[in-house]
């Protein structure tokens, strides 16, 4: 499941630009078949469930889907980007790219993102717009039939250093059959 946490991360966030909290750390719980002690007070599964914390709410978005701005773009086209994502200098294998046109939506949403604010979910209108791909062993992608325009480019997954999750945003201009190299990296 980890494994594709990158790649939703990624399409969420260019898909509306938004980002998924991390995952709450794994409880485990054990369980003693033996005899019960009647010194110590048990707790019910759901008192114990209610001390785990509570994963961060999510911004309320600000600005509105805007239906005409996007209305006005091209789904597909002859245009391409290709590259690499790396986090602390080491490439980051089968991690999810996304690429999404630059938008007043999608750009509220990206810079939340990079200042590591979940917002609310994308508007699903928003996710046709939007291509996703995986890199490969060595952390190089590819992402073709994008129509001309501007757009953002990211790519997410764990900080090799740190382990946590991060994102990588960078603004790209495609004209029409345009092949564009992108570096993803922090």
């Amino acid at each position: 499941m980890k494994r594709y946490y990158p790649l939703a991360l990624a399409a969420l966030v260019l898909a509306g630009c938004e980002v998924v909290p991390p995952a709450p750390t794994e409880r485990i719980d054990v369980i003693d078949r033996g005899e019960t002690r009647r010194d110590v007070p048990q707790e019910s599964p759901q008192e114990s469930r209610q001390d785990e914390p509570e994963p961060p709410p999510r911004a309320a978005r600000e600005v509105a889907f805007p239906e005409a701005e996007y209305a006005r773009l091209e789904k597909q086209g002859s245009a391409a980007i290709s590259g690499r994502l790396t986090l602390s200098g080491r490439a980051v294998p089968n991690a999810g790219i996304s690429v999404a046109p630059i938008t007043s939506y999608s750009a509220e949403a990206a810079e939340k993102a990079l200042a590591g604010i979940a917002v609310e979910p994308a508007d699903p209108r928003a996710r046709e717009y939007t291509h996703t791909t995986r890199t490969d062993g060595n952390g190089h992608f590819q992402v073709s039939r994008l129509p001309s325009g501007d757009f953002y480019v990211s790519g997410a997954g764990s900080d090799p250093r740190s382990g946590k999750p991060r994102v990588v945003i960078h603004q790209v201009s495609l004209g029409k059959g345009q092949h564009r190299e992108v570096e993803l990296s922090r």
